[in-house]
């Protein structure tokens, strides 16, 4: 696999508004926003896709969303609400080879999510 701009995020080459980091996770606000407040948590691991996702990633998938709970309790939107995603592949809206999380919020999202995208 090659390296992604995440790959490059996460080794500190190139800079990012960082939100939260540990060992197994890293959150940074989204520098193409699709609402008020939209970050992406993503695992340290390289994870190409949900498709690659093995066993041994179940808890890393999992930390991710806890993650994202903790930065809406810390910002103070969690009990206003928000939307937490992951998109898989090219249909799917996914651009980056690489899992993450989306999480938007500050405003009302509507339903469905989507636009219609030609081929």
């Amino acid at each position: 696999m090659t390296d992604t701009i995440f790959t490059k995020i996460i080794n500190k080459e190139i800079p990012a508004e960082i939100l939260y980091e540990d060992d197994i996770a890293l959150a940074f606000s989204d520098i193409n926003p699709q609402a008020p407040i939209h970050f992406l948590v993503i695992p340290k691991k390289p994870i190409v896709t949900i498709n690659d996702i093995e066993s041994e990633d179940k808890a890393t998938v999992g930390h991710l969303y806890w993650v994202a709970a903790q930065i809406a309790k810390q910002k103070g939107f969690a009990q206003d609400g928000y939307r937490a995603v992951m998109n898989c592949n090219e249909d799917g809206g996914q651009t980056v080879y690489h899992i993450h999380l989306h999480v938007l919020a500050g405003k009302a999202l509507g339903w469905p999510p989507y636009q219609e995208r030609l081929k």
